[in-house]
């Protein structure tokens, strides 16, 4: 019996790693870029009204321009790609993380933007470099090479904070 299922679990093993490792869909990237677009947008408009650190305000009005810059890219490529995107909007994760900085006040939210930003931007990293690898649409591929080191560039940035 035991043999059984070793051998059963074997045959499967492979089905499994081809399913979690298939392709994104090309409508499930721009969703997931938009929506990351949107929450860096967002929080770094929100932490510009009230940051008296010129570093970190330096560093969201950048976050603002390379995201707004990357939606429009992401878009454009969209269309290139055949697709009709919506508008991007937060996903649940950044609607949370939105509402908690507006919750927070003075360096309390420039500390949790700060958190945030590593966060948000490791999971923008995976996503535009998995996509790049892997996308299904070559125009979002090409721009999702694009977008990664822009992203890394941030990382780089958020590091030294």
């Amino acid at each position: 019996m035991i043999k059984l299922l070793t051998l059963a679990a074997m045959v499967a093993l492979p089905a499994i790693a081809a399913i979690a490792q298939a392709p994104m869909a090309a409508s499930t990237y721009v969703m997931k870029a938009g929506a990351g677009d949107q929450y860096e947008i967002q929080s770094s408009r929100l932490v510009l009204i009230s940051t008296k650190n010129a570093k970190l305000r330096s560093f969201a009005t950048m976050m603002v321009t390379d995201h707004t810059k990357s939606t429009a890219d992401v878009k454009a490529a969209a269309m290139r790609a055949g697709l009709r995107p919506t508008p991007p909007k937060l996903d649940a994760m950044g609607t949370k993380n939105v509402a908690a900085l507006r919750a927070a006040n003075g360096t309390a939210r420039d500390r949790l933007y700060v958190e945030q930003q590593k966060a948000a931007h490791q999971r923008a990293l995976t996503l535009h470099q998995s996509y790049a690898q892997s996308g299904t649409a070559a125009p979002l591929r090409a721009v999702a090479g694009s977008v990664a080191p822009v992203v890394q560039g941030h990382i780089s940035e958020l590091s030294a904070m």
